[in-house]
């Protein structure tokens, strides 16, 4: 008897060990959101535990009968957090030195946020980052990342030019629309933007307009619109909207893509590959039994996860993307190579060739150098296969690389920062993010200096052109997809009005009379479109003089004063010393009678990300400039 019990026991000690476990990593940081080292993270009830390493990650397995993880370190406060579906933690563990007065001032402002922190408790988000208390959640929402490393290009503000001089401007056109999307996730992370994260050209261009369909022979309408500027009494708008031909999604041409995805280490975090993963599944839900798709993944090394696989072969394609994990260093520079060889190797003639590459940008670009990349990149894009890039994530984002990689690759660059950014590109504008109608799309325009003193194009500093470049084909330029919009805005100073954002100058000597040429014209300014069919290397030109004849802003079409109101809030962002009047309830009240359809609501959340950043703002000056 005795002896049968020893083997029952042995068995049922075999059976508890046998027991499978799940893998839990994490990070713990402090309230500054710091990496703590040498954290104690126990499986309560278990012997199992693991400590944090100096970057404050942990990887342990948990056996299953576990529900709670235990984080101990002296001069903390011991937290124990439950564990739910999720198998990837961020805990902020409390200094035991904190000062009451600053839990009470905090305490304070906590206050009317009790309810959304409730809601926030029973989701499943909060699995995945453990604030130690409210008060830490706050702190943790207030105190800007130490170890930040985004990197953004710097942005050299246009100023205003003299008509009289300097007539022509040039510029390329621009359908990105990453830098909106992204100043929505500092503003709804509880931060104001850095000002060269506001590129104000795609901020505008992230709304559709109402623009008329082209009903000629070429694929592109345009109209220009005039008003009086609502932040600079005095002062003029120009409204540039350019409307490209739809196509319906069954008319498209076969698709040949390749899908490139960052799984280095950088990428666990919840709204990376996570994230990621879920928004090209969307994706893959438009593809039509005539595309294919393949799946490369880079870390320490690269491979394609996927081999070319027919679009109708949604299954496939999603268990393929289901397996990918994060994890490893980076090396970008080989992924980015196996992914062309097997765009090449499927090319569809006259199809959409193109690479998607989806990162958080911290990636090695190894080739040797950045440059030599970017070389590599535009001589594939002479090969017919473009570059799109997703970027995703926060901390270290490297806005900068992948706005130049996207452009030099001929495709569009878009940050996703949730699912309904994710649907927005990849289902409701799936043939604009992907379908090219027109390329090397650029725009220049001649003012008339009988009615214009001086103009200023608001944003599209890194779209700028030399004037020559306007009637070189081999110039690049922007690219736009089916049923995209382009909206460009100029604010002009008209002849004769005194502004203080220009000085005046001494009469040219040797200069012809510009006003006698002019003076028998009401034409203000001629706009000149240049742009390539997709397979064409030889532009095509068409072109539209615009009359001097302005209106009252209220009375202005609702596509541009709604677009004067997204373009106002980018001054403010940038705190421009051409925001003039700006102010946020300006902008808030002009975009409310703008709003226009709004089917979607993307133009209500632009008002209600105005209020956050006006209550953010606490330095905003509502007068800061007087004309």
């Amino acid at each position: 008897m005795k002896g049968k019990i020893i083997v029952l026991l042995s068995f049922m000690l075999c059976a508890f060990v046998l027991l499978p476990a799940r893998k839990i990593t994490g990070t713990v940081l402090n309230t500054s959101l710091d990496p703590v080292k040498g954290v104690q993270v126990t499986a309560k009830g278990s012997s199992v535990s693991t400590n944090t390493d100096s970057l404050g990650h942990f990887t342990m397995h948990v056996p299953v009968f576990s529900k709670v993880l235990v984080f101990n370190l002296e001069g903390y406060f011991t937290r124990e957090v439950r564990l739910d579906s999720g198998s990837v933690l961020k805990v902020i563990l409390e200094s035991m030195n904190i000062k009451m007065k600053d839990f009470l001032v905090i305490h304070e402002e906590l206050e009317p946020m009790q309810a959304d922190l409730a809601e926030l408790e029973k989701s499943e988000s909060v699995t995945h980052t453990v604030a130690a208390s409210p008060m830490t959640f706050m702190r943790s929402q207030s105190i800007p990342r130490q170890t930040n490393t985004e990197n953004y290009k710097a942005i050299d503000e246009k100023g205003f030019q003299i008509a009289e001089r300097e007539p022509v401007t040039t510029f390329s056109a621009d359908v990105d629309r990453a830098a909106y999307s992204n100043v929505r996730r500092f503003l709804n992370s509880g931060h104001m933007p850095p000002a060269d994260a506001v590129r104000i050209e795609e901020m505008i261009n992230y709304f559709d307009y109402d623009y008329a369909q082209p009903n000629g022979q070429h694929p592109l309408s345009v109209k220009a619109e005039l008003a009086d500027s609502p932040w600079n009494p005095g002062l003029k708008l120009l409204h540039i909207g350019l409307q490209a031909k739809s196509v319906s999604n069954k008319d498209l041409p076969a698709s040949n893509l390749v899908f490139l995805i960052d799984v280095s280490g950088s990428m666990s975090d919840e709204n990376k590959l996570p994230l990621l993963q879920q928004a090209f599944k969307l994706l893959v839900d438009q593809l039509r039994p005539q595309d294919k798709i393949s799946i490369v993944a880079y870390a320490g090394a690269a491979g394609v996860v996927l081999s070319p696989t027919a679009g109708n072969e949604k299954i496939k394609i999603r268990e393929a993307l289901d397996k990918l994990e994060a994890g490893g260093s980076t090396a970008g520079d080989e992924g980015i190579e196996l992914a062309y060889q097997l765009a090449r190797k499927n090319f569809i003639p006259k199809g959409n060739n193109r690479v998607i590459l989806a990162t958080d940008g911290d990636f090695n670009v190894g080739i040797s150098s950045e440059s030599e990349l970017q070389r590599f990149i535009e001589e594939k894009r002479k090969n017919g296969i473009f570059l799109s890039v997703m970027g995703f994530g926060m901390g270290n984002y490297k806005d900068s690389q992948m706005e130049t990689l996207a452009d030099k690759g001929n495709g569009n660059y878009a940050y996703i920062d949730n699912i309904q950014e994710a649907r927005k590109e990849f289902v409701q504008e799936f043939g604009g993010t992907l379908f090219t109608v027109a390329k090397d799309v650029k725009f220049q325009i001649e003012f008339n200096p009988e009615y214009v003193q001086a103009y200023r194009l608001i944003g599209y500093e890194n779209r700028a052109l030399q004037n020559e470049d306007f009637s070189n084909d081999q110039k690049d330029a922007g690219e736009i997809g089916a049923g995209h919009t382009v909206t460009a805005m100029y604010e002009i100073i008209p002849a004769g009005f005194q502004s203080s954002y220009i000085s005046p100058a001494g009469a040219l000597k040797y200069q012809k009379n510009t006003r006698s040429v002019h003076e028998k014209s009401d034409e203000m300014l001629t706009l000149k479109i240049r742009y390539k069919n997709p397979d064409d290397e030889k532009s095509r030109l068409f072109d539209l003089p615009v009359k001097n004849r302005n209106a009252p802003f209220a009375v202005a079409s609702e596509n541009l004063r709604f677009a004067a109101s997204v373009a106002e809030f980018g001054l403010l962002l940038r705190n421009s010393e051409y925001k003039g009047y700006a102010s946020y309830r300006t902008v808030i009240q002009n975009a409310k009678n703008a709003l226009g359809k709004d089917e979607e609501g993307y133009r209500s959340e632009f008002i209600k990300l105005v209020k956050t950043a006006e209550l953010l703002d606490n330095n905003h000056k509502t007068v800061s400039k007087n004309n």
